[in-house]
């Protein structure tokens, strides 16, 4: 069975067989290795094709820079992509440079963690978490 992901580098859809774990996962388009990715920042377009063409989970951090919390919650978000390669893509949005998409799902405090399958919110979680909540978070909707 296969399972169609977004490539973090270049945003190809790719196909790709769908696995436990994985040795290596390169973009079809620009061979890019799919793993170990940090978080990607993205924007209302970059967002949305992704939503939409990912069949894997996506976890978006709305956070903003001066927010101490959510700066606080960076590495633990890092590491959590990091180890959750091709099970859950990670995406962050900027409130200050997006503040539209914020709006668009109802953001009112940050950090908020949306978990999206099947380009559907089906998850919220509000406040900094660790690594290890983020993972146990996460791994409900894989």
């Amino acid at each position: 069975m296969n399972v169609k992901v977004v490539c973090p580098s270049c945003g190809k859809v790719n196909n790709i067989p769908k696995k436990e774990t994985y040795a290596k996962a390169n973009c079809g388009q620009c061979k890019a290795s799919m793993l170990d990715q940090k978080p990607l920042d993205v924007n209302r377009t970059e967002m949305l094709h992704i939503l939409v063409n990912s069949e894997i989970p996506v976890m978006v951090d709305f956070w903003a820079p001066w927010c101490g919390p959510c700066v606080q919650m960076t590495p633990a978000y890092e590491a959590a992509s990091k180890e959750m390669s091709l099970k859950v893509q990670f995406l962050k949005v900027n409130t200050e440079t997006n503040q539209g998409l914020g709006a668009l799902y109802g953001i009112q405090s940050i950090p908020t963690i949306l978990m999206f399958k099947d380009g559907e919110e089906i998850g919220t979680n509000t406040g900094s978490l660790t690594k290890e909540e983020l993972i146990r978070w996460a791994t409900r909707f894989t």
